[in-house]
Parts: structure tokens; C-alpha cells; sequence
């Protein structure tokens, strides 16, 4: 089965240490009074809840499954009690509202909860982590009568969400869904069609399931201008908050799925379930983007915490497998053979996964503390530029973080050789896990779209240049030091690399939009290493400065020696394909495929 370790120093490093959190919070008047005392006791126990109770679920649910019977789901065995630790608890609630029931502490804080929980088991997890979008966007958009009905049972966890868009012949394009809402005399509508590929849709674990369903209104435009967004419970809330009638909205099966087979993955059916709008009439996109945003840098934090137990195993087991000698000699002499560790390519593909995960650990918490910001800062200009940067970044979170999953998982499973390939290990489900971060929330190949041509050529790359004046500054006010240079010359390297290349494809783009297309996923593959490397040259300054203190500082500091060395240069190639440009794509006709 393996194991889990919360990694409580590097967390405490990038909170403390990279990002001064507690210096932050105390100008977002909601959280002045968080210290740095409170944000360690926090993840120390949330650490304990994802290691002792989650994590021991995750090969055995993975096996067991979810169990579908004539409409009813029931979770693999220890599920249902855990979670009803983890309500009991109160983590739920963890970042949400007062007003609602919550405990008001910081999104960032809710950040390193959520990477522990998807390291331990990122199947349970998404059962109360898409109650969050759920709750986000009703928050955002719900009427004051909704909001009253759901957030309470929402944030106590009480309740779960989920959120229902894909349809049997419509995953991206929500724009062909087909979905009706029928008004009912009574202010409800009523709600039609299938839904596909629902996580939690059904499931043992919470009283009462809240879906968020896009559907059409009776003459609504065509397309995604034609679009609203309900509320649909599985029971009916009565007026006093409980339990009422069962609503017709039912699972009519499970997907079988390559992984995450511990989370229940649904054909949601509604025959004419009663719903209430969230939002205005047709508008329901704007308002499923609140969810569907949370839900994009929820998937990215899969990715990380995929990473992380993958490295965390892959690591332990290189340090104990005897395999052949050193090139350079014998370095356990006194063994039959050397530990597989000793050796170059076990080594490049750990010190792979540790840079990737550190770098993501780094990312992650500096956005979620952007998004506080984004929420909470007293100053407008502020809040706006936050904005602009969580919106840039979000498909960096998603695509970059779970393609470096995807990798990262495989290595760990090249690491234990022909047992990484063998279930017992439990080295392979996290292969499998992270394929689906790839796909869902948009597929990484529509982020690469959205960061390129909505998030950059849009607005003529007003929110890159953002980014990309912090990384000027950090570049500026470091690259005298001469200790620095090994890591702020390659930083503004890239930096000046991707303006480049940024306005050669916004000049191709205005005589052919297919070279947008075409160029958008090498692109974004190189923005992502721009992104990591300004957060790993921030990483390594703190390490110089600290390297005599303890060996945590000097291996920080090897480790982005081993990024910038090894994992950067893949830019060039990247570089080169963003070039090439749509020719050689178009050249190939359709019938010869």
C-alpha cells in the first residue's frame, strides 16, 4: 500500500518563508488576526486526518469500487465513515463563509488541506471537494433564499454538490446541450434530460446531493448565449431546512473508468425535477464559471498532490531496492548490490518528480493567496490585479501541473521496475488517477486555447504583461548577486522568450485563427516553465541564504539547480514547435486520414 508523509516543512517553507502569508492576511481585513501559530496548527491536524484516515482508504476503494443497484450508490467500504470524521470535524467549512456557518479562514489555507487530501486520495476527495464549486457559485449567484437553503448544509458538509454539465453528445461545447427547464407555476422549473460523466452524482456519504444543471429555457437563443443554471437537489429542502420529497432526478448507471474508481462517476437522469434558477435567465454560463474556475485549480492541486505521493514512494523504494553496482563503484560495499538510488536515470526521474511537485507546491499557494486578495483586499486596484493574474494562471494550474502528473506517476512506476506495474504496490493507480486530470474541467488542450487566445492575444497581452513585470522586477533587483545568476539568467531568458514568441503568433493569427490552434499547447507547455521558474529562482534565493542552517535548504537548493539543468531546456523544443506553426497540419487532408 505504501505511504504517506504530509510534507509539513516544505508546506511551512512556501507559506512562511517564499510567501510571508501571515504578512498578507494581516492587510485582508477578514483574516489580521490569522498567525502563523494557527495556519501550522491547522495542516498538522489536517495532515493526521489525510494520512490516518484518508489515505489508508485509497488502494482499497480503488479495488472495491463504487456499487451501483437499481438507482443506489454505495461507496467502497470506510468512505461513508470517513467522511463522517471529516464533517464532524468541521473541515468543510474550513474556508467558508460566517454568514453561512463557516470558519472564515483563508482560501490559501484551504489550499494545503486540499493537497494533503489528493495526495492521500484524490477519489474521496472530489466528493467533498466539488461541494465547494457548488457552494462557490451559489455564493456568487445564488438569491438570498437560496443561499439560505443550501450554504449552510453545504458548507457543514451536511449536504454535497455536484456539477452537472457534459451530456452524451456534448463535453466542451455546452453550447449543443439540450437540457430543457419547463417554468412552473410556482417560481421552479422543471428539468430534463441526461447528463454524463457526473463525479459524485450518487453516492451513501451525505443526506441530500445539490446538482448545479445547465439547461435551456423555453425560446432561449442557440448556443451558449442561450444557457441557465439551476439548482436541483436530490431531495427538496421543506421550509425549515430538512429532508422533503425525493425529486426525480435519479442515477441511471456508472461509467467504467480507467481510474478514480472509488468515486462515483454518474449518468444523471431528471424527469422533470423541480430546480431554481441561480443567476439570470441565459446567463447561466457566467455563473457555472465560478464553479467550473474553482474546480480548474482544484484539479491542479490533484496534480500536485498526485506528484507528491508518487515521488514520496518512488524515493522510499529506490532507497531500499538492491539492484547492480554504481558506474563509478561500489557505494554500499557492504551489500550484495547497490541501492537502485545510486544511479544517474533513477535519479533524474526523482529529482523530476520532486522539482515538479515543489515547483506546483509553490505556485498553488501563491495563487490561492492571490485569490484571497482577489476576495478580501480592501484596495480595488489590488483586488483587479489579482484577478487578472488568477485568470491568467488557472489554465497553468490545470494543464501544466496534471501533464507534469501524468509524467511524474509514470516515473514512479518506472522507479519500482516490474512491482511498479503490479497492482499490490499501488504505484499504477496513481497512473491512472492522474490520466483523468488531463481530461476533465476542459481537457488540457482547451486550456492551452483559453490561456492563448482569451487570456493573452484578447487583450493584447495586458494580463501576461502583469506576470511578466514581477518577473522583470525579481530579475532586476536579484541579477547583480552574483551567487543568483545561475538562476535569474535562464528566469529572464524565458521571460524575453515568451514575449517573443507571444507576439510572432498574434501577428500570424491575424490572417489565420489556426495558428493559434495549432501553436497553443507548445506554448503554453513554455509559459508554464516561465511560471516555474520564477517561483523555483525565488525558492533557490531563500536556500543561498540558508544553506548552513540544515540540509533541507541545501537540497532545496540542488533541487532547482536540477530544474533549471534539466527540466527548463525542454523549452527549446517546445519553443520550435509553437513556430512551426499550422502548415504542416493543414497540409494533410481530411480524407487521408
Amino acid at each position: 500500500m505504501g505511504s504517506y508523509v504530509p510534507p509539513l516543512r516544505d508546506m511551512q517553507f512556501i507559506m512562511h518563508e517564499m510567501l510571508d502569508v501571515e504578512s498578507t492576511l494581516k492587510t485582508l481585513p477578514a483574516y489580521a488576526d490569522i498567525d502563523a501559530d494557527t495556519i501550522n496548527a491547522v495542516i498538522e491536524e489536517a495532515g493526521k486526518f489525510a494520512s490516518e484516515v484518508v489515505f489508508p482508504l485509497n488502494q482499497s476503494g480503488d479495488q472495491e469500487g463504487c456499487h451501483w443497484h437499481d438507482g443506489v450508490v454505495t461507496t467502497p467500504k470506510g468512505f461513508k465513515e470517513a467522511y463522517k470524521q471529516y464533517v464532524e470535524a468541521g473541515w468543510p467549512s474550513l474556508s467558508c463563509d460566517p454568514a453561512y456557518g463557516g470558519q472564515g479562514l483563508p482560501i490559501s489555507l484551504n489550499n494545503a488541506l486540499y493537497e494533503m487530501l489528493n495526495s492521500a486520495s484524490i477519489a474521496w476527495t472530489m466528493y467533498p471537494g466539488l461541494s465547494h464549486g457548488a457552494y462557490d457559485a451559489l455564493h456568487a449567484h445564488g438569491t438570498e433564499e437560496l443561499k439560505n437553503t443550501y450554504l449552510p448544509k453545504l458548507a457543514s458538509g451536511e449536504w454535497t454538490g455536484t456539477m452537472c454539465l457534459t451530456e452524451p453528445h456534448c463535453g466542451t461545447d455546452l453550447g449543443l446541450l439540450r437540457t430543457k427547464a419547463e417554468p412552473q407555476a410556482n417560481g421552479s422549473y422543471a428539468i430534463t434530460g441526461t447528463k454524463i460523466f457526473i463525479s459524485s452524482g450518487e453516492h451513501d456519504m451525505a443526506e441530500n446531493i445539490i446538482h448545479l444543471v445547465l439547461a435551456r429555457l423555453p425560446g432561449a437563443p442557440s448556443g451558449t448565449k442561450g444557457i441557465s443554471l439551476f439548482v436541483v437537489p436530490k431531495f427538496i429542502p421543506t421550509s425549515e431546512g430538512a429532508i422533503g420529497e425525493r425529486n426525480p432526478v435519479s442515477c441511471g448507471s456508472l461509467e467504467h473508468k480507467m481510474g478514480i474508481h472509488s468515486n462515483s462517476t454518474c449518468v444523471i437522469n431528471l424527469d422533470g425535477a423541480l430546480g431554481w434558477l441561480v443567476g439570470e435567465p441565459n446567463k447561466g454560463l457566467q455563473a457555472m464559471f465560478v464553479m467550473m474556475n474553482a474546480a480548474r485549480l482544484g484539479v491542479g492541486m490533484q496534480g500536485l498532490g498526485l506528484t507528491e505521493i508518487s515521488y514520496q514512494n518512488a524515493r522510499n523504494y529506490a532507497k531500499e531496492r538492491l539492484q547492480m553496482r554504481s558506474l563509478s563503484g561500489a557505494k554500499a560495499p557492504e551489500k550484495e548490490a547497490d541501492p537502485i538510488l545510486v544511479h544517474p536515470d533513477v535519479r533524474r526521474m526523482l529529482l523530476t518528480q520532486r522539482a515538479y511537485a515543489e515547483g506546483a507546491r509553490a505556485f498553488t499557494y501563491w495563487i490561492a493567496l492571490e485569490i484571497d486578495k482577489e476576495l478580501s483586499h480592501p484596495d480595488e486596484s489590488v483586488r483587479q490585479d489579482a484577478a487578472d493574474l488568477v485568470a491568467l494562471l488557472t489554465p497553468i494550474v490545470k494543464a501544466f501541473i496534471t501533464d507534469n502528473a501524468f509524467e511524474c506517476t509514470n516515473h514512479g512506476v518506472q522507479v519500482y521496475g516490474g512491482h511498479g506495474f503490479i497492482a499490490e504496490w499501488g504505484m499504477e493507480q496513481y497512473v491512472r488517477d492522474a490520466r483523468i486530470t488531463q481530461i476533465y474541467e476542459g481537457t488540457n488542450g482547451v486550456q492551452a486555447l483559453d490561456l492563448l487566445g482569451r487570456k493573452i492575444l484578447s487583450d493584447m497581452g495586458a494580463k501576461l504583461k502583469k506576470f511578466g513585470e514581477i518577473v522583470r522586477q525579481f530579475v532586476e533587483d536579484n541579477g547583480v548577486d552574483p551567487k543568483m545568476q545561475e538562476f535569474v539568467n535562464p528566469l529572464g531568458d524565458i521571460a524575453v522568450k515568451v514575449e517573443k514568441l507571444t507576439m510572432e503568433i498574434g501577428m500570424k493569427a491575424m490572417t489565420n485563427q489556426d495558428e493559434v490552434g495549432a501553436a497553443s499547447v507548445p506554448y503554453q507547455r513554455v509559459v508554464g516553465h516561465m511560471v516555474f521558474s520564477y517561483f523555483w529562482a525565488r525558492m533557490a534565493k531563500i536556500a543561498l541564504n540558508k544553506q548552513d542552517q540544515d540540509d533541507f535548504y541545501k537540497a532545496k537548493l540542488a533541487t532547482a539547480r536540477f530544474y533549471f539543468a534539466k527540466l527548463l531546456p525542454e523549452t527549446a523544443g517546445y519553443i520550435r514547435q509553437a513556430r512551426a506553426g499550422n502548415a504542416s497540419l493543414a497540409e494533410m487532408q481530411d480524407a487521408w486520414f
